[in-house]
């Protein structure tokens, strides 16, 4: 069974960073793409970035919402079936849960779309 546990996240200063990581455990021949999301009460979750699979990492595409660009980095690290943003610049706004999503395949035959458990980002002074 593939599992995907979140770490980081917590209280932090506006204009302050923190850095979230999501690493899938459990039997997997790959992982496509990658991303992560958020969600506030009485909102829908929204795509926060992604991350394609690539073969080299010049090769792989990523994408942000408008609200965090150039202050967020999505990263991921094959060999360790992680993903990570980096956030960078904080706002109040940006205060949510967060939650990192994979879509992977345990065996050449199956394809899964994961998420993780979610992790509280709070941006207060």
């Amino acid at each position: 069974q593939v599992q995907l546990v979140e770490s980081g996240g917590g209280l932090v200063q506006p204009g302050g960073s923190v850095r979230l990581s999501c690493a899938a455990s459990g039997s997997i021949v790959s992982i496509n793409d990658m991303g992560w999301y958020r969600q506030t009460p009485g909102k829908q979750r929204e795509l926060v970035a992604s991350i394609t699979s690539g073969g080299g990492y010049s090769s792989r595409g990523t994408n942000y919402a408008d609200s965090v660009k150039g202050r967020f980095t999505i990263s991921r690290d094959n060999a360790k079936n992680t993903v990570y943003l980096q956030m960078n610049s904080l706002k109040p706004e940006d205060t949510a849960v967060y939650y990192c999503n994979m879509h992977v395949r345990p065996t050449m035959m199956t394809y899964l779309e994961l998420w993780g458990q979610g992790t509280l980002v709070t941006v207060s002074s």
